[in-house]
């Protein structure tokens, strides 16, 4: 059993210059050097590109949290035009101190919602849009064409070019 066979070869020190070889191919190619130029160039863009999404988005979120107060808002408003109508519609009361402090209050709020961009939308004498106002009623008018918003029931409102909430309105048959 000692004693070697003949048959079998070994050939290890082929492989072993194979593998050699094989690091010398590697060695060779090497990665060129990096360009810390462009590196910091494109670093620089998307650093850029980043504060400019931030800011795009911080004035996303500023616009959708100013809609929805003033959404939450609107009826306060409304609750407020409806008691100076009442009050409005009693002479002694026209000219009552609480009156004037009701007015005062609906003119600090409108105009603070002024100041953000909400603007109030009244579409009397314009057409019909029903992507901005919402019909509640359509009676004839022989003094408006037919289309023609010829009453407001309750004033819709704007910031920019959305609609915050449509106006409510009476269009002529």
């Amino acid at each position: 059993m000692d004693e070697p066979r003949e048959d079998i070869t070994i050939e290890e020190p082929v492989e072993v210059e194979v593998a050699a070889e094989a690091e010398e191919a590697v060695v060779e190619v090497a990665e060129p050097e990096p360009d810390y130029k462009d590196q910091w160039l494109r670093a620089a863009a998307d650093l850029d590109n980043v504060r400019k999404r931030a800011r795009r988005d911080v004035a996303a979120a500023e616009g959708r949290g100013v809609a929805r107060l003033a959404r939450e808002l609107l009826p306060a408003l409304d609750n407020l035009d409806r008691a100076l109508a009442a009050a409005e519609a009693q002479p002694e009361n026209a000219d009552h101190h609480l009156t004037d402090g009701i007015r005062l209050v609906q003119q600090e709020l409108l105009g603070a919602l002024e100041r953000v961009g909400i603007v109030p939308d009244s579409p009397l004498g314009e057409a019909f849009d029903p992507h901005v106002h919402e019909a509640v009623a359509q009676a004839p008018s022989p003094d408006a064409e037919s289309g023609t918003v010829i009453e407001v029931y309750q004033a819709g409102y704007r910031l920019g070019d959305d609609v915050l909430r449509a106006a409510k309105v009476v269009v002529a048959a």
